[in-house]
């Protein structure tokens, strides 16, 4: 029966056959959204500082875009944001995502159960 199986799907996405974007990196910008820090997000995502600014660094390098944006200190000390581009590849990825859980499941359902 189909409680023997369990379906899992992973979404990526890659330019020149190179990983740009996935749910790592996803929860990464995330998480600099949320907490206004690399180094925060980094905690956050259990990754660490070098690993989590290299991994944006990257995807910069690969989309020739700046994602995140750093802000200088001042009496509130400074402080990493997304960008308007990093802000854009979020929210495009997350509508990307929506959905597909569902839909894998509902198509596994069908044909395992069926």
């Amino acid at each position: 029966g189909v409680s023997m199986y369990k379906p899992k799907s992973k979404i990526w996405l890659e330019k020149d056959g190179k990983l740009i974007f996935g749910d790592g990196k996803c929860r990464l910008l995330n998480a600099v959204k949320q907490t206004g820090s690399i180094s925060k997000a980094a905690e956050k995502t259990g990754m660490t500082y070098k690993k989590a600014w290299s991994s944006i660094k990257t995807i910069e390098d690969r989309l020739n875009i700046k994602l995140v944006e750093k802000r200088k200190g001042g009496h509130e000390g400074g402080g990493s944001f997304l960008s308007k581009e990093g802000e854009e590849l979020l929210i495009k990825f997350e509508k990307f995502r929506e959905g597909l859980n569902k839909y894998v499941d509902e198509k596994f359902k069908k044909i395992f159960d069926g």
